[in-house]
C-alpha cells in the first residue's frame, strides 16, 4: 500500500511538472515569435491597449 501512495504522489508531481513545462514553453515561443515579427517589420516593440484607460503601451515580457 505505501508503494501505491508513493507512485501516486510521483505521478501527480510529474503531471503538474509537465503542465508547468508546457506553459513555460508556450510563453517562450510567443516571445520568440514577437521578436521575429518585430525584426521583420523593423518595429521597436509591441503595443497593447490598456482596457481601463484606452492608452497603448509597450508590452511587458
Amino acid at each position: 500500500m505505501p508503494q501505491l501512495i508513493f507512485f501516486a504522489v510521483i505521478g501527480v508531481a510529474a503531471y503538474f511538472g509537465y503542465r508547468q513545462f508546457i506553459r513555460e514553453a508556450e510563453r517562450v515561443t510567443a516571445k520568440v515569435r514577437r521578436a521575429e515579427q518585430q525584426a521583420k517589420t523593423g518595429a521597436n516593440g509591441t503595443l497593447v491597449k490598456d482596457p481601463e484607460t484606452g492608452v497603448y503601451r509597450l508590452a511587458k515580457d
